[in-house]
């Protein structure tokens, strides 16, 4: 059985990258953000999310890499 998308099951259309404490769940401990298939969201939200941490690394909100 696969997990529900976590935004939409939220019915989420926008990830913030300004909320930090969110896309740290989507984030490995090595600053990756992590594999679709582990957190089960769908091919939409993948995008949105990763275009929030991307933004988010940019704007020094979260780490390119781990310390």
């Amino acid at each position: 059985m696969e997990r529900q998308c976590f935004f939409c099951s939220q019915n989420m259309t926008d990830v913030d990258y300004k909320d930090v404490e969110l896309l740290r769940r989507f984030v490995s401990g090595q600053a990756k953000i992590i594999d679709p298939k582990h957190t089960g969201t769908c091919a939409k939200h993948q995008r949105i999310l990763a275009q929030a941490v991307k933004r988010a690394r940019f704007m020094g909100l979260l780490p390119f890499v781990r310390q």
